[in-house]
């Protein structure tokens, strides 16, 4: 009995070890791998450069146009107190003012015709394009009867051209053994006879199709035919024509009676030739107005359908384009123009009218009211990105991050300075608050905002990948990973990213895989 119960429990754990072996098999082999995502969202995103610097001393400031030029206008003299963005001097910048002016204008142009494409076609129009499509079909119906009437038309002369001018020459033409009365070669005869049996035939079949024929018939499908008949009966004829021409034939008719058959069969040619120019024009006329009635249903129904989204897109990027072209116009029209950084005292005005000046020469000098500045040395890896006036945010080591001061850039430096064996760029900052604290060589620690973006789509900076030259991010799409490219915009401070184009809000964008 012991032994049974121990072969019982024996079974009963080899079973047990079984079944978790399968389950953990099971769940093994199901396994997923682990993915991380973030959802792509809109939001602002800010741009700025960190840099450390030192309080000093306020200094004279000294100024320069960005581009050499003739000065227009000079606004101030030794010993003036200016205001912070006050005009100093100019250069003669009329060019460039027009050529803004023309580039708001046609920014005004391009959003009219944004405007226009996303309003959709009037109903106005698309009743136009009714009217078109009605007088389209109208000009088909006209342009199938014109058809109908020529193919009848080619009947009638070549049934003409045969069985009145042409069979003169023959005895019994219409049987099945006609026979030409003009000696000519055998091989000719031979072949004036059989040819005139087959057309006699064409001409017959051809009446009996032509007496069902209306427009509603398929058309195309008659002209072949009329087509193909027309060169049979116009072979005949010439052939005909040669035999009654023919120098070596042997007449037994009087001269008169051949000089009419030469001028009938001539008749009969011409009259054929017509009839092949005629039906040529008529079904050109028919095709035409075919594609007229497709072309104008396809118009319409575009008109029905509104504007496609990619041509509003197409708009919307000729207004992108239009905008920068007025940014990069202003930018040029802010180098002709010398501003006040500061508020501040003129010490030094070298600046004459009508002199030519060169780019970054000091023309004007002024000494700030201000007590404290702060220099800082910008790597050259992010000087491009600061411009004069970009506010700053200052914290010194002494009052630590909870006093902040307000500043602005008011000077940089086109010359580089080496540290370290790196190329750095000095820039200068104009506390605008709360100096009165300060002390000459206090650390500052300076966040410049250089750019910023509202509303606009990001994720984390580490989810785009660059391979060969693109962009590219992984997403989830109902759960299976896949691969998109996308454009990118501004690199965020805080590790975002603008996605200018690829993805769309709540886009799931993968950002760790196994």
């Amino acid at each position: 009995m012991i032994q049974f119960l121990k072969n019982r429990y024996f079974i009963a754990s080899a079973a047990v070890i079984i079944v978790i072996i399968g389950l953990a098999s099971i769940l093994g082999g199901s396994k997923k791998p682990a993915v991380d995502f973030v959802l792509a969202k809109r939001e602002n995103i800010v741009q700025e450069v960190n840099v450390t610097g030192r309080v000093k001393p306020a200094e004279t400031i000294n100024l320069a146009f960005e581009k050499t030029g003739k000065i227009s206008v000079i606004y101030v003299n030794v010993g003036d107190k200016v205001k912070a963005g006050q005009i100093l001097s100019a250069l003669q910048n009329s060019d460039v003012i027009a050529q803004l002016s023309q580039y708001k204008a046609a920014l005004n142009v391009q959003k009219a015709e944004l405007a226009n494409l996303e309003a959709g076609t009037r109903p106005e129009e698309i009743q136009v394009q009714e009217a078109k499509v009605e007088s389209a079909k109208i000009a088909l119906e006209d342009a199938k009867k014109n058809l109908v009437d020529k193919m009848q038309d080619a009947y009638t002369k070549s049934d003409d051209a045969i069985r009145n001018k042409a069979d003169q020459l023959f005895t019994n033409p219409r049987s099945s053994s006609p026979q030409i009365n003009i000696f000519v070669s055998s091989q000719q005869k031979t072949d004036i006879e059989w040819q005139r049996t087959i057309v006699e035939n064409i001409l017959i079949s051809w009446k009996a199709s032509l007496d069902g024929l209306t427009i509603e018939n398929n058309l195309p499908l008659y002209v072949d035919s009329a087509e193909n008949n027309l060169n049979q009966i116009k072979s005949l004829l010439d052939m005909v024509a040669l035999s009654v021409t023919d120098p070596n034939a042997v007449v037994s008719f009087s001269k008169t009676t051949v000089d009419a058959w030469k001028t009938d069969i001539s008749t009969a040619r011409t009259n054929i030739n017509t009839a092949v120019v005629n039906l040529s024009a008529a079904d050109e006329k028919f095709r035409g107005a075919q594609a007229d009635v497709t072309l104008a249903e396809k118009e319409l129904l575009l008109d029905q359908a509104g504007t496609p989204a990619e041509q509003i897109n197409g708009q919307k990027a000729k207004i992108s384009e239009a905008e920068a072209n007025i940014q990069n116009a202003e930018a040029q029209l802010a180098k002709t123009i010398l501003f006040s950084p500061i508020d501040g005292i003129i010490t030094k005005q070298d600046a004459k009218a009508g002199e030519i000046v060169s780019a970054n020469a000091p023309l004007i000098s002024i000494i700030s009211e201000a007590k404290f500045q702060i220099e800082a040395n910008v790597p050259e890896v992010d000087i491009a990105k600061i411009t004069i006036g970009d506010s700053a945010k200052i914290t010194l080591d002494a009052y630590g991050n909870d006093v902040v001061f307000e500043a602005k850039v008011i000077a940089i430096d086109p010359a580089e300075t080496i540290l370290e064996g790196v190329a750095t760029y000095k820039i200068t900052l104009q506390i605008t608050e709360k100096e009165e604290i300060m002390k000459p060589g206090m650390t500052a620690n300076i966040d410049i905002l250089t750019d910023e973006r509202e509303n606009v789509i990001t994720i984390p900076q580490r989810a785009v990948i660059t391979k060969d030259g693109e962009k590219t991010v992984q997403i989830l799409e109902n759960g299976i990973q896949k691969e998109i490219k996308v454009k990118t915009g501004l690199r965020g401070s805080a590790g975002n990213i603008e996605i200018i184009e690829g993805l769309k809000e709540n886009d799931e964008v993968i950002t760790f895989s196994e």
